[in-house]
């Protein structure tokens, strides 16, 4: 996605994929762009109602809670990428020092036996426990229109491998530090297994004792983040496609947005419908990019002769 982001330095896909493929066949690639962009911002819209409502406003409605997310979001993302990069620029440095703190802490009760034995019924069992992954790393996509808005382009490849990798290790390690303290019998039985380990511990004399209240905040933080650019990317995608301003877009979006959050009828409804987006998202952003690149590359080379 990158490398054929560079190939059209400036532009998002939503401008370039005609170029390329059409116009006819580009809008309906584009559509389903956005599409998913809509799909993966409601969803995050929903698990961030869902954790808040549990965890911090108990009893609360889910619908008050997704239309003030939605609301305060469209009031971030509506001066555009400048105000999505700044608050990204906040995010990161809060979440890598609470990360540390979880760490640092957790490893008093830390069990290395719950993380025997590795790979003991061999690594089929690995690559089919991957499907539950997807929706993690999927954000990597945003590259088919956040290229436009940098500075060095040239510099994609090495921003998506940076970004991949840190999220990689955090995963990584947050998921060796769960199981090794929780263990896999309490982590299948757990649905927000990463605060229980908050929880499993506390020390006495500080200021703070309920050390979840830090991962709740940054949880709640990268969600939201997430929304914002799912949400300006769905927006710039429409507003781009149909010659629109994209700021009676962002309005547009608001109910479309709000219903989706709200289909789910309970939890497991959601983390259901957040398997669908992961699966549609290796589709479309792990098979399309690649012919588009060929036949990019192909086109390219054919007008150079």
């Amino acid at each position: 996605m990158t490398k054929l982001s560079q190939g059209y330095p400036g532009k998002t896909f939503f401008e370039y994929g005609g170029d390329i493929v059409g116009k006819w066949l580009s809008a309906l690639i584009s559509l389903f762009f956005i599409g998913h962009f809509v799909m993966i911002g409601a969803f995050e819209a929903r698990i961030m109602a869902e954790v808040i409502g549990f965890f911090l406003l108990e009893g609360t409605p889910l619908w008050a809670i997704i239309m003030t997310t939605i609301w305060v979001t469209f009031y971030a993302i509506k001066d555009g990428m400048g105000s999505i990069a700044r608050l990204a620029e906040i995010i990161f440095p809060i979440t890598v020092i609470i990360f540390l703190t979880i760490v640092f802490l957790s490893s008093s009760i830390f069990e290395l036996d719950n993380l025997r034995p590795v790979l003991g019924k061999g690594i089929m069992p690995v690559f089919k426990g991957t499907k539950a992954t997807v929706l993690s790393f999927i954000s990597a996509e945003v590259m088919v229109f956040l290229l436009a808005f940098m500075k060095k382009p040239e510099k994609g490849v090495k921003v998506v491998v940076v970004g991949l990798t840190i999220s990689l290790v955090f995963y990584l390690i947050i998921v060796i530090f769960v199981i090794g303290t929780l263990s896999v019998d309490g982590v299948v039985t757990r649905t927000w297994p990463t605060l229980d380990l908050m929880r499993s511990f506390e020390i006495p004399g500080l200021i703070f004792e309920r050390f979840e209240t830090f991962l709740l905040v940054i949880w709640i933080m990268q969600l939201f983040a997430t929304f914002s650019i799912s949400y300006f990317t769905a927006s710039l995608g429409l507003s781009q496609l149909f010659g629109k301003n994209i700021s009676p877009v962002m309005f547009g979006l608001l109910p479309l947005m709000y219903l989706i959050a709200m289909t789910p009828k309970n939890l497991n409804h959601v983390f259901a419908f957040g398997d669908v987006v992961g699966r549609i998202a290796v589709i479309l952003f792990g098979l399309v990019p690649i012919p588009l690149l060929l036949i990019s590359k192909m086109k390219k080379k054919k007008a150079k002769t």
